[in-house]
Order: C-alpha cells, then structure tokens, then sequence
C-alpha cells in the first residue's frame, strides 16, 4: 500500500477533494453560463466573514459561514431582481464589503491563527468526519436540485427572458443555485480554502466548455476535471507539504492552459 494512503487524514482528505470536485464545478456550469462566475469570489468573502466571526464568538465556523452566504445570495438575487444596480456591479459590492467586514473582525479576534489559515488555503491535516458527513449531504442535495430543475436550469442559463414567458420560476431557480453555491464553498473551507474554492468552481467549467459539445456532457467533463485535479492536488500538497487549495487549482489550471494550447495548435494545423 503507498504511504499516502496509511494515513487516516489523508484518506479523509482524498473523500473530501472528490466531494467537492465533483460538487465545485456541477454547479459551476450553470454559473458560468450566467455569467456570474464572480458570485463564486463574492460569496468566499462572505463566507471568510462568517467563519471570522465564528471563531470569534467560539461557534461552529461552517455554520456561521453557511448563514453568511445563504444571506448574502438571498440579498444578491434581490438586487438583481428588482434591478437595483447592474448584477456584477452588486457582486462587486458585495465582495468588497464582506472582505472588509472579515478585515475587521479578524483585526477583533488577535489577527490570524492557524484555525483561520486553514479555512482560507486549505489543510489536508483539519478535515473531519464530520466535514465529510456535511460534503455528503450536500451532495444528495444538489445532485436532487440539479437532476429535478435540470430542464429549468438549463433554459434559463441560455435565455432568461424565453425561460421567463416558458413559466420559469428563474428568481427561485437562481436564488436556489446562488444558496447552494455558498453552502458548496462554505463546506469545502478545508479542502481548497475559502480564498481559492471559487477557481475549482470555474476553472474546470472553462474547459469542458471549451471540449465538450452539449450541456450534459459539459457536466460531466467539468466534474471529472474537478475530481482528477482534487486527486493529484492532494498528492502534490502530501508530499511537496504544500497549501492543498493551491495545489489542487494550480492543478486546474494546468489542465486550462494544456487545453487551450492543444485547441490553438490544432487550430494551426487545420488552418
């Protein structure tokens, strides 16, 4: 047996990096599709905030972060309904004032800790059972939300609008899809990092679409994608003893910049 796997944190680890590969770019598709792949970056801020006031007030960080970004999406959606101001303007905003409310409470909680280090890069030593049984959950529900809503989702990611008159709940529909993202990023703080989760949510997307020919098959490229670079991410930071969250995205982005070497060189030849 390869020492990496006579460890039980790596084990846990290993469950965890194939939880949210999976799960990151599974609801990453229809983001970027939206064009909302900064409400990824958006609510990683919001969810830094919740976990520095949870480990301030001494409560369950993860939960503090899930209440931060089911409330952040909820105010997102709002803003982009009633139309309030331009939809990446309000992901800006959002963004910016939830990193400085984090700035702050930090500053209050005595500055940065090893706790708080491992919520924003990532450690394979802090995952736990009760992370996994969390991921795990999460994952029964949104493999249910995107196989029940999967014609709504897939409607309203192309045409809003024609999704509207078709009878599309599309306000519900994305505050579902918004909610559920946070929870994703939220969850997945001790794998990647909260810093660098929302790459693993877009980067693997950017090359199924760029492979793939249909939406469903995009799914599925970009969560294989998602699992392979959590893998071989986790590896690396085993025995390099590096950050796991950048290993795993510099992971991601290596297989971005091969495939889009390989389409320009194909390009090339065909030309």
């Amino acid at each position: 047996m390869p020492e990496i796997f006579q460890y039980d944190f790596m084990i846990r680890a290993f469950v965890g990096g194939v939880l949210v590969g999976a799960l990151a770019p599974a609801l990453g598709v229809f983001l970027v599709l939206r064009r909302l792949a900064l409400i990824a970056d958006s609510l990683s801020h919001v969810a830094l905030t919740g976990v520095a006031f949870g480990l301030l007030t001494k409560t369950f960080p993860p939960i503090a972060g899930l209440l931060a970004t089911s409330t952040a999406a909820v105010a997102i959606e709002t803003v982009r309904l009633k139309r309030l101001m331009p939809g990446d303007v309000a992901l800006a905003v959002v963004l910016y004032s939830a990193l400085a409310v984090a700035v702050v409470v930090i500053g209050l909680a005595g500055g940065f800790n090893v706790d708080l280090f491992s919520y924003l890069f990532g450690s394979i030593l802090t995952v736990n059972n009760t992370d996994l049984w969390l991921l795990a959950a999460l994952a029964a529900v949104v493999i249910t939300f995107v196989v029940s809503f999967y014609p709504e989702l897939a409607q309203s990611s192309f045409d809003t609008d024609l999704a509207r008159v078709s009878g599309v709940r599309v306000f519900g529909v994305n505050l579902v899809l918004a909610i559920l993202t946070g929870a994703t990023i939220t969850l997945s703080m001790r794998v990647v990092g909260v810093l660098l989760v929302g790459a693993l949510i877009v980067v693997p997307v950017m090359v199924s679409l760029r492979v793939a020919t249909g939406l469903r098959p995009a799914i599925g490229l970009a969560v294989a994608i998602g699992i392979g670079s959590s893998l071989f991410g986790l590896t690396i930071a085993f025995y390099a003893n590096v950050a796991a969250g950048g290993a795993i995205v510099l992971t991601s982005v290596g297989i971005l910049v091969l495939a889009m070497a390989t389409e320009y060189v194909v390009g090339k030849v065909r030309a």
